[in-house]
């Protein structure tokens, strides 16, 4: 199953040349026989994070966003206040199995680190620290299964067609004790 998959670099410094973190997620998107559907860089600032984000979340043949850099804790990593209020859900295990997963590597650092993922227009959205190696681990160890549709018992990748259900559904009437 080939998914169209965005690269977002967040960084004030960084440009095509010279994007390592960029270009090791885009080797490894089509090494594993997805499309790079779109890659782009962006400065460290939330609005200009959401303008392009907000654009592929609309855009046809885009499955899944992986942003790198901006989620550590200083003032200009904001990747996590831009992405956030557009995502529908949040898939706290991304999170802690990629902390976890930094925890053997890098030891207790690992807790400055604010990584992420969600959906949100029924895409997948992943924000990563901007280290090559964060990048690395994330793919190699949790995104890059979960995107490929043979991980068993369950993958992400199955998934994307019902993150585009309809969840306009009328809620269920609760009874109440007077019912």
């Amino acid at each position: 199953m080939s998914l169209g998959i965005a690269i977002l670099t967040i960084s004030d410094t960084r440009t095509m040349a010279d994007d390592k973190s960029g270009n090791l997620l885009a080797e490894r998107v089509t090494t594993a026989g997805h499309r790079l559907a779109a890659r782009a860089i962006v400065s460290d600032d939330k609005y200009a994070i959401r303008a392009q984000l907000s654009a592929w979340l609309i855009a046809d043949g885009v499955d899944a966003i992986l942003t790198t850099g901006g989620t550590g804790l200083t003032g200009r990593d904001l990747a996590v206040e831009a992405v956030t209020p557009l995502l529908d859900r949040v898939t706290e295990g991304f999170g802690e199995l990629f902390r976890w997963l930094s925890y053997q590597d890098i030891g207790t650092s690992a807790i400055q680190s604010r990584a992420l993922a969600g959906s949100a227009n029924g895409r997948l959205v992943f924000c990563l620290p901007g280290s090559r190696g964060a990048c690395e681990l994330a793919w190699d160890q949790i995104i890059g299964k979960q995107l490929d549709a043979r991980t068993r018992p369950c993958n992400l990748a199955e998934l994307l067609p019902r993150l585009r259900e309809p969840s306009d559904r009328p809620a269920q009437k609760i009874p109440s004790r007077r019912d």
